[in-house]
């Protein structure tokens, strides 16, 4: 059987390490990383995530800020907030929650977020600076992706990797950071021809398409470990359940490593963030170097 990636013990791992680091930044220069957090309207799952966010980042010693607003806020409004997050020195990180009622234009408002207060890691700048292998602010879900990867290996290099879905949130930041770490990537999607001919020849297959159970066990080569991005909501027997993009019952005998829906890519998004944040706060207010080599060892 599969090893089962645990996402929230690893998820765990990594908010006792960004707390650790957010006690020195308070000890040694008196700084309190500070998150700043924007809901528009009143999308249930999206107050979910804020909340979750919120509860995290106080447990780790951050400063949470949360801004809600009706779903009939003007777009000058939201840019006004924003420029003045930006401007505010005591304010490190700026996540704007997403989906946004369709009057708003997501665009220009994720690129009126400063890029060093990006947390999401969607400003075009940092997408740039990603995709050009320079240091930046990675979004949140790939991010936790590789620190998963690298509990299965010690060195993805040389690995063959497939990512399904091509997003500027999950799909092409994970290709890229595979590419970084040295992986011979593919990108799949919708009009690509025998998909699964593409997977089963992959070390590592990375799904996230929103499809429930898409991925099957006769598209895995025996022992590749899989990567299970999607989170969908289904209902079974009046029950409200979450299920992957990947068929888990079909595929986990046959994989080497494989993430559960939940339990797995989710709990470390959050985790994700608030390490950005703290890379955020670093950045800006100090000298001192944040320890990426605790984050790659866990």
């Amino acid at each position: 059987m599969a090893q089962i990636i645990d996402g929230k013990l690893l998820s765990i791992q990594v908010l006792e390490q960004v707390a650790h680091e957010v006690d020195i930044l308070k000890a040694e220069c008196g700084i309190v990383p500070a998150l700043a957090v924007i809901l528009v309207g009143d999308d249930p799952a999206s107050q979910v995530y804020v909340r979750n966010k919120a509860k995290r980042a106080t447990e780790v010693g951050m400063l949470s800020l949360e801004y809600r607003f009706d779903a009939d806020i003007a777009q000058v409004k939201l840019n006004r907030l924003i420029r003045e997050l930006n401007s505010d020195p005591t304010v490190h990180g700026i996540l704007v929650q997403l989906p946004l009622p369709d009057h708003l234009n997501e665009d220009e408002i994720i690129s009126a977020i400063a890029p060093s207060k990006d947390v999401d890691g969607f400003h075009p700048q940092n997408v740039g600076a990603l995709a050009s292998g320079q240091p930046a602010l990675v979004p949140c879900t790939p991010q936790g992706c590789m620190i998963m990867l690298r509990k299965v290996y010690a060195d993805l290099s040389g690995k063959s990797a497939v990512v399904i879905g091509r997003s500027n949130i999950v799909g092409k930041p994970m290709a890229a950071l595979l590419l970084q770490a040295n992986c011979t990537v593919t990108i799949v999607h919708s009009h690509t021809a025998n998909i699964e001919d593409f997977c089963r020849q992959a070390d590592i297959v990375v799904a996230a398409v929103g499809r429930v159970g898409l991925v099957k066990s006769s598209w895995i080569k025996p022992g590749a470990t899989v990567i299970d991005v999607g989170i969908n909501e289904i209902h079974e027997e009046g029950r409200r359940k979450l299920r992957g993009d990947v068929d888990f019952q079909d595929v986990e005998p046959i994989a080497g490593a494989i993430t559960p829906v939940p339990g797995g890519v989710g709990p470390m998004t959050i985790a994700c963030l608030l390490l950005n944040t703290l890379k955020a706060a670093k950045k800006k207010n100090t000298s001192l170097k944040l320890d990426d080599m605790a984050f790659e060892a866990m």
